[in-house]
This record gives structure tokens, sequence and C-alpha cells, in this order.
């Protein structure tokens, strides 16, 4: 009898703690729904800016397109073999960056924007790679190959150059987490005046892990926001300049940028 009673307040506890456990599962798997529900993609859809187009977006014969591999793609009209890999920010949609492109690519620069998983290029930095070999595929010919990116997408463009062979790296709103001193590619540096995230004091304290030479570009009146279209973020600062002002300050830097490389 005593062993039988012992038996039965194993089988009891052992009750209690399927029940507990699967109460925490359910737990989990809800949390993780929500998360996930929070933080889908969004549809890439082309030819849509969160602001009015300026003439920046209405270039003519500039072909941009959503390539099979999960990229927009900007085609010049007459390429120059250089191609730009762009990460989009946190959170942020790519087609957000489609205005840079399509200037970009009047100037001969091929430029791909990435699609992020969840939208956050930190889940896969190695995305230009995979940019790169689909390019080379299709038959595209490739002199000088830069990556950058806005926000935690140029952390994560500065990550992929420290492992990677790039010709350049443009950061915007960011700095690198890795030591890129030992690098000799030339670094184009954007900071916002007024970026309440990325501030202009954390990209300067930046500069010790970038190559020698590097310096900030400081674009002024700005904030984080304004490297790309898709409206205010939390935590940013107030503008004191007109979002096209400071875009074209940004693709008048990203020009002089490229024809010095």
């Amino acid at each position: 009898m005593p062993n039988e009673r012992i038996v039965g307040d194993r089988l009891g506890n052992m009750k209690i703690i399927k029940r507990i456990l699967l109460n925490i599962l359910y737990v989990s798997l809800g949390v993780l729904m929500g998360l996930t529900w929070g933080v889908l993609p969004r549809a890439t859809v082309l030819g849509i800016d969160p602001v009015p187009a300026n003439q920046t977006s209405l270039i003519p014969g500039i072909e941009v397109t959503l390539e099979p591999q999960n990229f927009i793609l900007a085609k010049p009209v007459s390429p120059n073999g250089t191609v730009f890999v762009y990460y989009p920010g946190g959170r942020v949609p790519a087609q957000s960056y489609e205005f840079m492109a399509r200037a970009l690519a009047a100037q001969g620069i091929t430029v791909a924007i990435p699609v992020m998983p969840l939208e956050l290029a930190v889940i896969s930095p190695n995305r230009a790679s995979e940019v790169r070999v689909a390019l080379e595929t299709g038959g595209m010919k490739i002199s000088k190959f830069i990556v950058g990116g806005h926000s935690l997408g140029g952390a994560m463009a500065a990550k992929y150059a420290f492992s990677n062979p790039v010709d350049g790296l443009v950061l915007m709103g960011a700095y690198s987490v890795d030591d890129l001193t030992g690098k000799s590619f030339k670094v184009l540096d954007l900071a916002a005046e007024h970026d309440g995230l990325a501030t202009p004091e954390k990209v300067k304290a930046g500069l010790e892990k970038l190559p020698s030479g590097s310096k900030v570009d400081m674009i002024a009146g700005g904030v984080h926001a304004f490297f790309g279209r898709y409206g205010p973020q939390a935590g940013d600062g107030s503008p004191t300049v007109a979002r096209d002002v400071f875009e074209k300050d940004v693709l008048e830097k990203l020009n002089l940028y490229f024809q010095s490389l």
C-alpha cells in the first residue's frame, strides 16, 4: 500500500508538471506569435513614396524592378560597372530608398536594395553576396562593388565589409561595430545634424573603428528618418530643413563619393 501511494503521488506530480510545462509552452507560443505579427515584413511596392515625389524619383529611362532573389534593382541606361548594394534600416521597407537608387542609376551606378527577412538586416548580413552572385549570373560585369546602409542596415553593411572584399562603404546615420581600421577602402560617413538615434556624437565616436582618413560628413538640419522615405520615427529629433533639401545634399555627397572611387 505505501508503495502504491508513492507511485500515485509521483504520477500526480508528473501530471502537475506536465500541465505547467504545457501552460508555459502555450504562453511562449502566444508571445512569439504576437511578436511575429508585429514585425511581419510589408509587401514591397515600387514607385510609391510616403512623401510627395520630387525630381529624384521621376528620372526617365531608369528601370526599377523587384528581382526574383527579392531585391530591388535600379538599372542604369548605361551601366559604368559600379554596383552599390544598400541595406535598409531596421524595420524600414526596402522601397523607402528607391528615390536614392533612381538618382544614382542616372549616374550609371547599378543599385540593389535587398528586402531583408522581417525587415532586419541583422538576420541576414551577407545578403550582398547573394545579390552579387545574382547579378554576375545574369551576365553583369562588376568593376567596383560598394556596400552601404542606413542605421542598422549600415552597421550590417560594415559587418559585411569586415569579412568580405569591397571597394567602398557608405554609412548613413550608422556606425560600425567591427574594427575596420585595417581596411583600405574609402568610407562615406553621413550624419544628420538633428538625428535623435544615431546622434552626431555617436557617429563621430564610431570613426575610431573606420579606416584611416575617414571623416563624418554632416547633413545640416536633417534627422534620422530623412535618409529614407518612411515617415517619422520614434525617438528622432526635429528637422530644421525640408526633406527635399536634405535629400539633395545627400545625393550630392553620394555623387562626389562615387566619382572619387
